[in-house]
């Protein structure tokens, strides 16, 4: 790991102007590359105290060896001087967009002499008119279907159109009149190239103009009593409809944008992008992307819209790019996007109406492409068995944790302190193994504390699962607690794991292991999982384990982590909730919830019910006396709440209204 002190440029040697710079390790290969409006202020940034930096910053510039740069003259020219090296070099620390599919697109090949229609994937060709992406090559030949009643352009291959010309004769679509038989001489290379061109201009959305034409020459037509003809453009003009309703409108004034979208967490992200034309989507496609280096939404934005056009030229750089967040340097992006157009390009936030709702959609669509990404990646049964791997081999134990135990502890500002435990299982979540935890041995915000209690009652459960069984035999443990009695149902702590992972760094490592040294057990192994860097502890080391930035274990590990800290705010939140709304009648031992909705439903309200006398009260079916004075001693205790006021008219409100009932106990709670 290299300081970077080590091979900071001398004061006054770094230009103050524009330019693209890379940062390279000891094998000389390019692992960053950047672009900054002044070189001399953005790598400074890099050179300042390492705790100061960001995690991944911090780690990128630890990685690096030298650093080199190429001054520009204008910040447009950094954009594309950026984009360009990135392709080039693919550095593992820059966000790179992998396609999730390989996407279809409708071609038409326009630098031929007879322009072809087809379903074309990779890289873009020049000479050749793309409309899509799609999401399926099959909604590409249904629609070419329906259109060539219209324009029957030539869809065959070369060999095909070749032999059909040698013997004179078409093939079927030439005879049913879907291709104009250009190969066979039926029409002149001019006429076909003018199909090609209006199929094209149907395509990109110039819809009206063809639709109108046709119905004048239909009513014609049936004027002149030429019925069949007239019947023929009836027929087409339907299958026009056809193939214009597989792309519904979404945007009433016929607008062409591209609307992208992202999901992210802290791990990956995942950007979609619609490509509207004339008011209809014509295409979807979608990326997905570790986030190997600091960057908020506005920088995967840029990073997409360098992907998105860094080659595309004209048309295919649409007037409007409609984002979630607009890039740090937005005149320059609008400028190069300018330049790839050849015009005007607006590149904004959409605010409201339709182009905002058809945004979120797109969003709903990136949520879901990066939910099916992570699923995809944790169930597949070999990269599991990898990660388990790569966790044993890096923490040194002697087999595969097979059952992961991961714990989390959450509060706000040190009240409703509680805990999680999260089991995965070969990999994959357990959910009916969670458990939840109120810390209860101490007040206030103290995670060492906590941790050390969580993990001692859990394992305190599991020894006494062992020592019904007989499995084991305390010498004098006072603390154990009594045996429970069995009652045939599944034992929450009765399997033990291979691994107990923490959310923290050294000092939760430290009282998770001390809390298993204090009962006794010793064959479990104890790790802990840093965000800061993402680095795992283990106890009594001073330095932490690294693994691979792209390492499955590591993956897996985040995963663990994350599901636990997700399970212990949801845990907290509601406890929180529920704590906020509880109302008197929450305060009265042995009173359940069906019977507190039975008493503010025939009272009308806690007021009234507060009014009652004892007698009243036991009017309530399946309230006896006894209960009555409870609820009564109760009401009377209760510290009365400031009168509510309407913010509008400044008068006070009577509190007529039902108090909330207080929520039942959580089901997996451990009390």
């Amino acid at each position: 790991m290299a300081d970077p002190s080590s091979y900071r440029p001398e004061p006054g040697q770094i230009p103050d102007s524009p330019g693209v710079y890379k940062f390279r390790d000891e094998h000389r290969r390019v692992i960053y590359v950047g672009k900054a409006k002044s070189l001399r202020q953005r790598l400074a940034s890099y050179f300042q105290d390492i705790a100061g930096l960001h995690p991944r910053t911090a780690t990128m510039v630890t990685t690096a060896a030298s650093v080199e740069w190429t001054v520009v003259s204008t910040e447009v020219e950094a954009l594309q001087l950026e984009y360009s090296w990135i392709k080039e070099f693919d550095p593992r620390f820059n966000v790179k967009y992998r396609d999730d599919k390989s996407y279809p697109s409708l071609a038409v090949t326009l630098g031929e002499e007879y322009p072809r229609v087809q379903v074309m994937r990779g890289p873009k060709k020049k000479g050749v008119r793309y409309f899509g992406p799609y999401g399926h090559a099959w909604a590409i030949r249904e629609t070419v279907d329906l259109m060539l009643r219209v324009f029957p352009v030539r869809t065959c291959s070369a060999g095909v159109f070749k032999r059909s010309a040698q013997i004179g004769r078409p093939c079927l679509l030439g005879y049913i009149g879907k291709c104009s038989a250009p190969c066979v001489g039926k029409v002149t290379p001019e006429e076909h190239r003018e199909l090609a061109e209006d199929f094209c201009d149907f395509m990109a959305g110039r819809t009206g103009t063809y639709l109108s034409r046709l119905e004048k020459e239909m009513h014609a037509a049936a004027e002149e009593m030429e019925y069949e003809k007239a019947a023929r453009l009836r027929d087409d003009i339907g299958a026009l409809r056809r193939a214009m309703e597989k792309n519904a409108v979404v945007l009433a004034d016929a607008t062409d944008a591209d609307l992208i979208a992202v999901a992210e967490d802290e791990l990956e992200a995942a950007v979609q992008i619609f490509h509207v034309r004339g008011g209809r989507v014509r295409g979807q496609r979608g990326w997905v992307t570790d986030k190997v280096e600091a960057v908020d939404t506005a920088g995967l934005v840029e990073h997409a819209l360098q992907q998105l056009y860094g080659e595309e030229k004209g048309e295919a750089v649409p007037k409007e790019v409609l984002v979630p967040a607009l890039p740090e340097d937005t005149p320059t992006v609008n400028q190069w996007l300018a330049e790839r157009r050849g015009s005007q390009v607006s590149l904004r936030i959409p605010q409201r109406g339709d182009k905002k709702a058809l945004m979120e959609t797109v969003h709903r669509n990136a949520l879901q492409s990066l939910a099916l990404h992570k699923t995809k990646r944790a169930s597949d049964l070999t990269t599991r068995s990898r990660a388990l791997e790569e966790i044993a081999e890096a923490l040194d134990l002697d087999s595969a944790p097979l059952r992961i135990e991961c714990f989390d502890i959450s509060h706000l500002q040190g009240d409703d302190v509680v805990a999680s435990m999260v089991v995965f299982e070969d990999g994959l979540a357990r959910k009916s193994e969670y458990r939840r935890f109120q810390i209860k041995s101490h007040l206030g915000q103290d995670d060492v504390r906590s941790m050390h209690e969580v993990v001692s009652r859990r394992f305190r459960r599991y020894l006494q699962e062992k020592l019904k069984t007989g499995e084991w035999a305390p010498e004098d443990d006072g603390d154990a607690g009594p045996v429970p009695e069995d009652d045939g149902r599944p034992k929450r702590f009765a399997y033990p794991p291979q691994l107990v992972v923490v959310d923290g760094g050294q000092p939760q490592v430290a009282a998770a292991k001390r809390a298993l040294e204090e009962l006794g057990i010793d064959d479990v192994a104890v790790c802990g999982l840093a965000k800061r860097l993402e680095e795992v502890w283990l106890p009594g080391e001073d330095d932490p384990v690294v693994l691979p930035r792209t390492s499955e274990g590591l993956y897996l590990l985040q995963r663990v982590r994350d599901e636990a800290h997700r399970f212990a705010i949801q845990y907290q939140r509601s406890k929180r909730g529920k704590r906020l709304k509880s109302g008197p009648l929450d305060e009265v031992p042995g009173l359940g919830e069906s019977r507190k909705q039975a008493l503010v439903k025939h009272f009308g309200s806690v007021k009234k019910l507060k009014q009652a006398t004892i007698d009243q009260i036991c009017e309530v079916p399946g309230i006896g006396r006894k209960t009555a004075e409870t609820v009564a001693a109760a009401l009377a205790q209760a510290v009365p709440a400031g009168p509510a006021v309407n913010t509008a008219t400044g008068e006070i409100i009577e509190d007529e209204t039902p108090a909330p009932a207080g929520a039942s106990s959580e089901r997996g709670t451990e009390q």
